[in-house]
C-alpha cells in the first residue's frame, strides 16, 4: 500500500508506545552502507547513468528512472507501473527517496537490501524484460564508457558483473535522501515551522493509532537490522464496500513470494515521507486522494469512523512530511560507438 497499514491490535504496543513515539520526533542521523559497498563519488556517478539509462532494458525502452522519477516523487504517479512493450504491473512503484532507510525493498519485502532489488527488475518481464542477468552484463560490455567506468570504480578488469552493477545503482539511491521538512524543523525546535493545524493533526495521528505502524524517523515502522522487515497485513478489518470499491485483498501481498497462507496480505509498511507527493496510494494504486486514503486506514486498520476535521488535520500533518530534494541532474550516458547495443 503506498499509504499505511495500521492493524487494530499489537501486542507489543503497550509496552513500547512511549520509545515509539520517542522515535517519531527525530530524524535519521546516518545512511545506512553495507559494509562490502562503500560510496565513492565515482561510484555514485556511474549508478546514476545505469539508473537513467534505459538500454537495461530489452528493447531499450525502460529505465530505472521510468517507474522512479527523481525529478517529483520518486516514483510514476500510476495506479501500476508501465514496462516494456506497455506491459502493466500490479503495483503502484514505491518511492525511491529515502528508500535506504528501510530495511527490505518492494511491497512484499522480497528484497533484503538496494543491491538485491536492483536486480530484479532487469529480468521482470512485465518491467525491464532482460531474458537474464549474463544478457544484461554482455550488453553493457558493449559499451566501452561502461566497461572503463566499471574498472575504474572497482579496481579490476574484470569488474563489470552483475552484482557491481546493482551495487552502483544502489550507491546513487543512498544519495537521494529528503528530509529537512516542514516536520523536522518542528522538532528540531523552530516551533513556527508546521502549522496550528498540522500540529494538531500530529496529535491526532498519535492518539487514534496511526503511530503504532507508522513510527521511527522514516515513519515506516521500528528501525530494524537490514533484511529485517516490518509487515503488517492490510486490510485488517473485513469491510465489504470498500473491498468491492478498491479491491485491496486480490493481492496476497508476502504470500505471493512464500505462499504460506499465515503470511497472506502482509505488506512492508511504507514510509509517509513525501507521501502528499505519491499518489495514488495503496499498493494497487486504486485510491486517488490523500484524505480518503486517510479514512480508509482509519476504517481497515484501526475500525475508527474520522470526522472531517480529523482527516483534515491528519492531512496537513502528512503534507508535512515533504522534505527538502536535493537538486537532479540529467547525466551524460556512455554512447555506443558505430552501431546499436539493441538488437530486439
Amino acid at each position: 500500500m503506498k499509504f499505511a497499514i495500521l492493524p487494530i491490535f499489537i501486542p507489543f504496543i503497550s509496552i513500547f508506545l512511549n520509545l515509539i513515539v520517542s522515535q517519531a520526533s527525530s530524524k535519521p542521523t546516518a545512511i545506512p552502507i553495507p559494509s562490502d559497498n562503500p560510496m565513492s563519488a565515482d561510484k555514485i556517478e556511474l549508478g546514476k547513468q545505469l539508473f537513467f539509462d534505459a538500454r537495461l532494458s530489452k528493447n531499450g525502452t525502460v529505465s530505472c528512472s521510468s517507474c522512479h522519477n527523481v525529478m517529483s516523487g520518486g516514483e510514476d504517479n500510476r495506479t501500476a507501473s508501465v514496462g516494456i512493450e506497455g506491459k502493466v504491473g500490479t503495483r503502484s512503484s514505491p518511492t525511491v527517496w529515502n528508500a535506504a532507510f528501510q530495511s527490505v525493498m518492494f511491497w512484499d519485502g522480497r528484497a533484503k537490501d538496494l543491491e538485491t532489488q536492483a536486480k530484479g527488475p532487469l529480468t521482470n518481464p512485465i518491467e525491464m524484460g532482460m531474458p537474464n542477468h549474463d544478457f544484461v552484463v554482455q550488453r553493457i560490455k558493449q559499451i566501452p564508457g561502461y566497461v572503463s567506468s566499471f574498472e575504474k570504480v572497482f579496481k579490476s578488469k574484470d569488474s563489470l558483473t552483475i552484482d557491481n552493477l546493482a551495487k552502483a545503482i544502489a550507491a546513487y539511491e543512498r544519495t537521494l535522501i529528503s528530509m529537512n521538512s516542514p516536520y523536522d524543523k518542528f522538532i528540531a525546535g523552530n516551533k513556527s515551522a508546521l502549522t496550528s493545524e498540522a500540529q494538531k493533526g500530529f496529535e491526532t495521528f498519535k492518539s487514534v493509532g496511526c503511530i503504532s505502524c507508522h513510527s521511527g524517523t522514516n515513519f515506516s515502522g521500528p528501525t530494524l537490522p537490514q533484511g529485517i522487515a516490518f509487515f503488517q497485513k492490510f486490510p485488517m478489518i473485513p469491510n465489504q464496500d470498500l473491498e468491492q470499491k478498491y479491491n485491496f485483498s486480490a493481492d496476497g501481498g508476502k504470500f505471493q513470494v512464500t505462499k504460506i497462507e499465515s503470511d497472506r496480505n502482509l505488506f512492508r509498511v511504507p514510509t509517509l515521507r513525501n507521501i502528499a507527493l505519491t499518489a495514488p496510494y495503496f499498493h494497487n494504486g486504486a485510491v486517488k486522494d490523500l484524505n480518503e486514503a486517510i479514512r480508509v486506514m482509519a476504517k481497515l486498520q484501526l475500525g475508527k469512523d474520522l470526522s472531517a476535521n480529523d482527516v483534515k488535520s491528519i492531512s496537513s500533518f502528512l503534507k508535512s512530511l515533504t522534505g527538502e530534494f536535493p537538486k537532479q541532474a540529467l547525466p551524460q550516458l556512455p554512447p555506443s560507438i558505430g552501431n546499436s547495443v539493441i538488437t530486439e
